[in-house]
């Protein structure tokens, strides 16, 4: 297949590909936690220096983990609502729907226009009348007109993405999928103020130029933003043993480490 470059990707955008090259390694490993060819096939056909968003070692397993843990939640949602509505806010290059596809799932994989296109051009459209894409800014709402059946089910799921705007931004866009999807789900990841503080001190040393703004202190701070809005669920990730974290274990017995980054279910109802 014929080589492309990645254009114009800068910024948010950019980051798209962190999660992608670490699929790509992850899944040449003997041990390997996930497997995913297609990152494989991509990374190879991407002109890009992927050298520039290469991680330590624990940032890479905890990207996986959350990873896993997303696809968890999807699955386990679909089984609640086997005919729910999936709307993955930021996809990126991520294959989600191929992963948890249930046979009746309407799914839309939402990133900015620059990224679908380059989606597009490597991925290609889905041969599946029930997985769309949409194209734009998620903090332009105009998007929530042109997504399914408002009364069904609906799950948001956004990983590794709210972190990069304002807790006023990413407030506002909770409340107006409260507002426009009655008793939805929402999955997020999030991070302390602190740990939002450390991480971009670390990417002062890359070239990544994008930056974290959004910290949480606690999940159930979220609840006092409107009425209704209830916290599921929170995973941190020691809750679940793996042994490729087992030389950063000494993270979990420090509250400051263990908990300062999740990820938070809610209902927005």
């Amino acid at each position: 297949m014929a080589e492309l470059t990645a254009p114009d990707l800068n910024g948010v955008a950019e980051t798209l590909l962190i999660p992608l090259y670490v699929r790509a390694i992850e899944s040449q490993r003997p041990d390997a936690l996930i497997h995913d060819p297609r990152a494989v096939e991509l990374v190879k056909r991407i002109h890009y220096d992927f050298k520039q968003v290469r991680m330590q070692s624990h940032d890479e397993v905890a990207v996986l983990l959350r990873l896993r843990k997303f696809d968890q939640l999807a699955g386990e949602f679909l089984q609640r609502n086997p005919q729910g509505v999936v709307v993955h806010i930021g996809c990126g290059l991520d294959t989600r729907f191929e992963r948890v596809d249930n046979g009746r799932v309407e799914w839309y994989d939402m990133d900015l226009p620059e990224v679908i296109t380059l989606r597009q051009k490597l991925i290609g459209s889905a041969e599946n009348e029930r997985c769309s894409t949409l194209a734009g800014s998620v903090f332009e709402f105009d998007w929530m007109k042109r997504v399914g059946d408002v009364q069904r089910p609906f799950l948001f799921l956004a990983e590794g993405v709210l972190t990069y705007f304002e807790e006023d931004q990413v407030k506002a866009l909770v409340l107006a999928i409260r507002e426009h999807f009655p008793q939805a789900e929402l999955a997020c990841d999030a991070m302390t103020p602190f740990a939002v503080r450390m991480n971009n001190l670390q990417l002062s040393f890359s070239r990544i130029k994008a930056r974290l703004h959004w910290g949480l202190k606690q999940g159930k701070y979220s609840e006092g933003w409107a009425p209704g809005i209830v916290l599921l669920d929170e995973w941190f990730f020691f809750d679940d043993p793996e042994p490729r974290m087992a030389p950063f274990h000494w993270m979990s017995r420090i509250p400051l480490f263990a908990r300062s980054a999740g990820i938070f279910h809610y209902r927005l109802g």
